[in-house]
């Protein structure tokens, strides 16, 4: 059971993704060959018009295939012959689809659970938050600049800025106040700590306020990638420590497995909120500037309008194709190193 719930939230992510792809290109009267959810052999397919339609074995992938992506073709509604704002379009949407989901996905999930208000109901005897005065009812507004609308966005914000010190905004009375907080390490935790304290209780307000909430997570899920990624780079975190398909996979069983016992409302909600969480994550890694990826065929295109002219198409779709088998390869060393990790 758990495999197939993964499987449908892969699925329905990456047919959305696909989507925004292929509606974009049609529109702009580009021609599509082929329209799939999968990869490798057909289970099942059909044509209708210009268009093959097809679901193929393996769920992990799909694909909008336009005449002349990745080929020079002559068909004057051949991708590689429409202006370039066009092509631009038709690149993008497939990450913007993704957004467009995890904010749908926001505002039914806030509107049915609501959110947790960066309000404190206390703080911790000892530490920088109670030195600094900050007590219940405070407010938190803002961290490094870092606006905040959630308290689970101050946990996640101080992880990834572990030991630093913090320039705390908050508000009381209706007036902000500011203090410099630096974190204190609690030997029994091994973890760092300004010492705020939040009910984790989730409130419902209104319709406006849950759509402008939902913008917000969205900025919180995009946020949160960034800052992941950052981390990759710097070596803060190693292979060992992502998670590919097959950790997805686990991850979405374990949620499932938590929220079972509290009926499939609960069941519902948490999946709707891991599924945000990938949504979003699968919107700003396509955006990369990676060959193969949406980004990659951005940047490309950003070179052509500087340059005034097309790169060489042949020379491109080689890159691409490239750029694709080194991203399989990463992808493979992450699903070994998930399976080691599982079942070690």
């Amino acid at each position: 059971m758990n495999v197939i719930i993964a499987i449908i939230i892969f699925g329905v992510l990456i047919l959305f993704h696909e989507f925004g792809h292929f509606i974009t290109a049609k529109r702009c009267g580009i021609r599509v060959n082929e329209f799939s959810l999968g990869f490798g052999p057909v289970l099942f397919g059909f044509t209708k018009g210009e268009t093959r339609y097809c679901l193929k074995l393996l769920p992990l992938g799909g694909s909008c295939m336009m005449e002349g992506e990745d080929t020079v073709s002559d068909d004057p509604r051949a991708f590689n012959n429409k202006p370039l704002w066009q092509r631009f379009l038709v690149v993008l949407n497939g990450p913007m689809f993704n957004f467009i989901m995890a904010f749908v996905l926001s505002v039914i999930l806030l509107a049915n659970v609501g959110y947790d208000e960066p309000v404190l109901i206390g703080v911790m005897e000892g530490f920088p938050a109670e030195e600094a005065g900050l007590s219940e009812g405070d407010r938190i507004v803002s961290l490094n600049g870092y606006n905040i609308h959630f308290y689970n966005e101050i946990s996640m914000y101080l992880f990834f800025h572990t030991g630093e010190s913090i320039n705390v905004t908050y508000e009381r009375d209706g007036v902000k106040n500011t203090a410099l907080l630096t974190p204190k390490y609690d030997e029994e935790t091994g973890r760092y700590y300004l010492g705020m304290q939040g009910s984790g209780q989730r409130v419902k307000h209104g319709f406006f306020d849950t759509v402008i909430h939902s913008f917000y997570e969205i900025k919180y899920q995009i946020f949160t990638t960034f800052e992941s990624l950052k981390m990759l780079v710097t070596g803060r975190v190693g292979l060992d420590d992502m998670s590919g398909p097959v950790g997805i996979v686990k991850t979405i069983g374990d949620t499932y497995e938590a929220a079972k016992p509290d009926g499939i409302f609960y069941v519902l909600m948490n999946l709707i909120n891991i599924t945000i969480l990938l949504s979003a994550n699968l919107g700003v890694m396509n955006l990369l500037p990676i060959p193969a990826l949406d980004g990659g065929r951005i940047l490309f295109m950003i070179v052509e309008a500087i340059r005034g002219k097309k790169l060489d198409e042949e020379l491109e779709g080689k890159i691409h194709f490239a750029g694709f088998a080194i991203l399989m390869i990463f992808m493979l060393m992450v699903m070994f190193s998930d399976i080691t990790r599982i079942v070690g």
